[in-house]
């Protein structure tokens, strides 16, 4: 078991340990910006990385406060979801709902994942970082094919 503190270090460790992973990356190596990410020009729209003592997920999120807006956001993704599981032979686990652990705030989430890996075993870490980049890599440029009419769409 781990302290809080320890805990707090591990995480640290892992995320600069994939920052490195990812400058080495042909397909990163090159860019200015590493990830997306919260930088969608979407307000509420958000690309994140999740990892836990289960699973590690790339996650679509939509999280704006309105759930009109974000309800009209999963349902128009819905209607692209060819488009935005391009790639992914098992498709992308759809969530309607879900309540975010961390703040309690109420969520869509589009997501891949990464099933039986522990972030606190160190010898799992390559396998997410590889699951990481490969599926945000394909998720990212996926979403970018549409993020314009989804822009478009939220505001009409």
């Amino acid at each position: 078991m781990y302290s809080k503190d320890e805990i707090k270090k591990l995480r640290l460790t892992f995320w600069e340990l994939f920052g490195k992973r990812c400058e080495v990356h042909p397909a990163l190596q090159y860019r200015k910006r590493k990830w997306v990410l919260h930088r969608t020009k979407i307000k509420g729209v958000a690309l994140r990385f999740d990892v836990s003592r289960k699973d590690a997920k790339v996650i679509l999120e939509l999280s704006n406060r309105s759930e009109n807006l974000r309800l009209k956001a999963f349902e128009f993704l819905e209607r692209y979801k060819v488009i935005l599981e391009e790639g992914f032979e098992e498709g992308l686990i759809w969530e309607f709902f879900h309540e975010r652990e961390d703040s309690g705030k109420e969520i869509c989430r589009i997501y891949a994942q990464l099933p039986n890996v522990d972030f606190h075993r160190q010898n799992q870490w390559p396998d997410i970082f590889n699951f990481y980049i490969e599926n945000m890599l394909k998720l990212e440029s996926n979403f970018m094919a549409i993020r314009d009419l989804l822009q478009e769409e939220l505001k009409g």
